[in-house]
């Protein structure tokens, strides 16, 4: 990955680009980007722009986003390894700019972060408040205490919902429609746990306390409601294992095409 420095010195010299291609975007680039001295005053502000509503402004979101970034720079790291795997994953993302202004999976990850480090210093009240927000303006509901590592890819984004108890790795992607959901109404630890590179398709259901191991494939529309072995590819309703993942990192080859 590119050093902090670069990787946003890369960002604005895109938004640059795009402001001389494209004059009539130049508010919303210069906005957005170009006025801010760093990356985490860009994800701060894009965050307080997404969510604001007549309950809770602008200017107070912001405040929020920029105390987190400043008593947790690992926010900020976290973004910046979410952007670069966006980049190098999906087809449709040709700049490093696209996530940040356009790309709801990636904007609604950096919202989820702020709303687990609300969680994780006693403001429960205002994580679930930005957890609603963001089921409203992104269509992705991922509970403030689920537990989300970094390098993380939710592509098209729509309809993903993540439960409190769920635990995703480093080095993940799904795609729309995902649920990492419990089995009834039950508390305690009741969500998956989704190990490092594993590559969850569209429509995937993976259901209750059950562990997916690393480098492993889900494929799209299946409902998974048990272990699944490492380096597996689990097809099905319900999901059962119809061969080996294809490849070393199905998160970053985006297979999703089971093999004969």
């Amino acid at each position: 990955m590119p050093s902090r420095g670069a990787l946003w010195s890369q960002i604005r010299s895109e938004a640059a680009g795009v402001v001389q291609n494209e004059p009539l975007l130049g508010s919303l680039i210069h906005a957005g980007l170009l006025h801010h001295a760093t990356f985490e005053a860009a994800l701060a502000y894009r965050f307080s722009l997404k969510l604001a509503s007549n309950e809770m402004s602008e200017q107070i979101l912001r405040e929020i986003a920029d105390h987190a970034h400043a008593r947790e720079p690992a926010l900020a790291d976290a973004g910046r390894a979410d952007l670069v795997a966006v980049f190098q994953r999906d087809p449709a993302c040709h700049r490093l700019m696209q996530p940040m202004l356009f790309f709801k999976g990636f904007q609604a990850l950096q919202a989820y972060r702020i709303a687990h480090w609300l969680w994780n210093n006693d403001r429960r009240d205002m994580a679930y408040f930005v957890q609603m927000r963001c089921s409203e303006v992104f269509g992705v509901d991922i509970h403030p205490g689920a537990r989300i590592g970094t390098g993380v890819m939710l592509d098209h984004a729509h309809s993903i919902v993540i439960g409190e108890t769920a635990v995703v790795g480093n080095d993940v992607s799904m795609l729309h429609s995902v649920t990492l959901g419990g089995t009834g109404k039950g508390n305690g630890d009741r969500h998956p746990k989704i190990e490092d590179g594993v590559m969850i398709g569209a429509g995937a259901k993976v259901l209750g306390n059950i562990r997916v191991g690393h480098h492993s494939r889900i494929a799209a529309g299946s409902v998974v409601l048990s272990d699944v072995p490492h380096c597996k590819t689990v097809a099905g309703v319900p999901a059962r294992v119809v061969g080996d993942a294809g490849c070393a990192a199905p998160s970053t080859a985006m297979d999703q095409l089971l093999k004969d």
